[in-house]
């Protein structure tokens, strides 16, 4: 999918996050990667129609993300979107979580919605999971659950945040699995990360953001053997000095 990104910047209380951030690419699996305050979240929720731009313009699919209210919300229920806590509904059971925004936003019935609810936990290793609510999952179980719910209306990308920020290594390791997976069967997904490995060998494509701008982006074997800029070459240095 064709991602354009024009002079895109973004002020909070009048202090920059993002400066004429440009990007024109085809989008299978992207990374967006770089150091914290650097403006990665505020793009990718401007990328999903949940933050407006102070400036610029963005297109994807060829077409302007709208600013009309109605517009916009069709936009946005084309997309999947994962947080970094999930942000399932803690009064909800795990399939509820999935169902009821099929049902509510997406027009499927009861039926459909539960049946698509419940092959999709079993898709993702948590069949017998379903009437948990999620105080009773792991933090693995919780993501992936999330993921489910982002996946189930079949959107034309995902759009996750540092979805395995929370997490002990080894529901880290569930997740990014998972998301694996759901690349080798064609997911699209623009993935905020500091999973260094999962952006290097899961994702076709890396994108890194410094100070608010975009100082590289190219394939991901490329960028990460190759650092053009020093800010890249700094920041894969401080994240592998401890690495095992």
């Amino acid at each position: 999918m064709r991602i354009e990104l024009e002079g895109v910047g973004h002020a909070f209380g009048g202090e920059p996050v993002l400066a004429g951030v440009d990007f024109d690419d085809d989008v299978s699996t992207l990374a967006i990667i770089g150091p914290s305050g650097g403006g990665k979240s505020t793009l990718l929720r401007i990328v999903g129609g949940l933050m407006a731009p102070t400036e610029g313009t963005v297109r994807v699919g060829g077409a302007e993300i709208p600013r009309e209210e109605a517009a916009l919300a069709r936009y946005r229920a084309t997309l999947g979107f994962v947080f970094q806590d999930g942000g399932l509904f803690h009064h909800l059971t795990a399939r509820e979580n999935i169902a009821l925004p099929l049902r509510a936003v997406h027009g499927l019935s009861e039926g459909a919605a539960r049946e698509r609810a419940d092959g999709l936990l079993a898709r993702f290793g948590l069949e017998g999971e379903g009437d948990k609510y999620p105080a009773q999952l792991s933090g693995g179980q919780r993501q992936r659950v999330a993921i489910a719910r982002a996946v189930a209306p079949r959107p034309r990308m995902l759009l996750l945040d540092e979805p395995t920020s929370a997490l002990d290594p080894e529901y880290t390791t569930e997740v990014l699995d998972l998301l694996r997976d759901l690349k080798d069967e064609g997911t699209r997904f623009i993935a905020v990360t500091h999973e260094m490995g999962f952006a290097r060998h899961a994702c076709d494509k890396v994108a890194f953001l410094s100070g608010g701008r975009m100082a590289e982006c190219g394939p991901s074997a490329e960028v990460f053997a190759h650092p053009r800029t020093p800010e890249l070459r700094r920041f894969l240095g401080k994240l592998l000095e401890w690495s095992v």
